[in-house]
């Protein structure tokens, strides 16, 4: 048997799929358009691997993926493909639109031909997995509790409503044409692989580069962390014991303030990679002109899934972010290759 998953190449796709292929035994095929975010690297350990297949292609193109389906006919799909940062939406909201909603749309019409075509137990069993953010549900009151699956979608950023977007086709796919579909909804991902835009590994690599770790406003945006291996163990037991229709939160259970996440930042590049002088990294904290419209705090409430399939992340945020800094400490090459762009220009070789 086999899985499809989308978006395959970017920071959670490419650690869901290693950590897929290092539990299960089902075979994997890759699909991703490599744009800015999707790297090749994050796979490099699978080159060798017999039960892994890499398929360059956008889920916007109802031929190639028809033709994917078609050829490896996996028994679940997972889409991770999506445009994810808030920053870029603001400046390139077309993007979002193109990716995000109407990939999502042409990735569930081929889903649901593809899913009518089969008979018997293969159809019984077929499973889509949608994922999907916190942020659709909006800002959260500094007061209130997390947000259940209960909340209504909110969104504010030009991201948080695409991917709001994405979730009520999907949920409209299952209600008009009863594809079997199960969203989730995750609180902010840590870990490697993550594309440098995104603060922690901005702030690892700024850090040991000696430049500033720059904190939108007065650093007291709240968010819930969640180790990306942890969201992945998630995402498997939804694939096994998921309920067809529901839709899931996954959160660490970690809420801190940005400032926070870069104070502890700083704390561990001081234990594990202390500057000549002694200096703490904190000393280059640097508070930067707020973005527009920056929600003040998002926090779900994982309840459901922890109750109903018996989860529970394994990481504490203590315990994650040092993970998250040793791999970054030993992986130069591919810091290198990210800065530099080269694994772009080899994927455009290689795949175009």
């Amino acid at each position: 048997m086999t899985i499809l998953v989308t978006g395959a190449a970017g920071f959670i796709g490419s650690n869901f799929v290693l950590n897929w292929l290092h539990s299960e035994s089902e075979d994997v095929v890759s699909l991703d358009n490599l744009t800015y975010a999707g790297n090749l690297d994050n796979l490099s350990s699978l080159l060798k691997n017999t039960t892994h297949f890499f398929v360059k292609g956008d889920i916007g193109d109802s031929e190639l993926v028809s033709s994917v389906l078609k050829k490896y006919k996996p028994r679940v799909i997972l889409n991770f493909a999506a445009e994810s940062h808030v920053d870029r939406s603001i400046s390139e909201p077309g993007t979002f639109i193109q990716t995000n909603i109407l990939g999502t749309y042409k990735l569930l019409q081929n889903t649901l031909l593809y899913w009518e075509s089969l008979v018997g137990k293969q159809k019984k069993d077929f499973r889509f997995v949608h994922i999907s953010t916190d942020e659709v549900y909006g800002d959260l009151d500094i007061k209130a509790p997390p947000f259940t699956e209960e909340n209504r979608y909110i969104p504010n950023s030009p991201y948080s409503a695409s991917k709001a977007a994405s979730d009520h086709l999907v949920r409209a796919w299952h209600q008009t044409y009863k594809l079997p579909v199960i969203t989730t909804n995750c609180s902010n991902n840590y870990g490697p692989f993550q594309f440098p835009e995104k603060l922690i590994p901005l702030c690892i690599i700024n850090a040991i580069n000696d430049k500033p770790l720059p904190l939108y406003g007065d650093g007291e945006q709240i968010r819930d962390w969640l180790y990306v291996d942890d969201h992945c163990d998630a995402i498997r037991l939804v694939i096994k014991n998921g309920l067809v229709g529901e839709t899931y939160n996954i959160g660490g259970n970690t809420e801190r303030t940005n400032i926070q996440v870069v104070e502890l930042v700083c704390k561990l590049l001081d234990e594990l990679k202390p500057r000549l002088n002694n200096d703490s990294y904190v000393k280059q904290i640097s508070f930067v002109k707020d973005r527009k419209g920056h929600d003040r705090r998002y926090a779900v409430d994982s309840s459901k899934i922890q109750k109903e399939l018996g989860w529970k992340p394994e990481e504490t945020f203590e315990s994650g972010m040092t993970k998250t800094i040793k791999w970054y400490l030993s992986h130069d090459a591919w810091i290198k290759n990210i800065i530099s762009g080269d694994y772009k220009k080899w994927a455009d070789k290689h795949y175009s």
